[in-house]
C-alpha cells in the first residue's frame, strides 16, 4: 500500500503489517528510500475512530469497489 502527498509523490510505502504485544507495527520505506516502522497503540486507534463520520465511513467502504 502507497500513502501520496497531494503533488502525487510517493510519501510512503507500507510493505507489512504485524503484531507486536497489543500494538500494530506497520512497516516500510519513507520517501522512497528511509525505511521506517511505525507503531499504532491501542489509545491512538481509539482517537482515530473519533475523527469518523459516517459519511466518512460509506466513503471508506466505497474506495474498496472503486479503480
Amino acid at each position: 500500500m502507497k500513502l501520496y502527498s497531494p503533488d502525487g509523490s510517493e510519501l510512503m510505502k507500507i510493505e507489512a503489517l504485524e503484531r507486536e504485544g497489543d500494538q500494530l507495527l506497520l512497516k516500510g520505506t519513507a520517501f522512497g528510500a528511509m525505511p521506517i516502522t511505525a507503531q499504532l497503540r491501542p489509545q491512538e486507534m481509539r482517537g482515530g475512530f473519533s475523527l469518523l463520520n459516517l459519511k466518512l465511513v460509506w466513503f471508506l467502504i466505497s474506495m474498496l469497489f472503486r479503480r
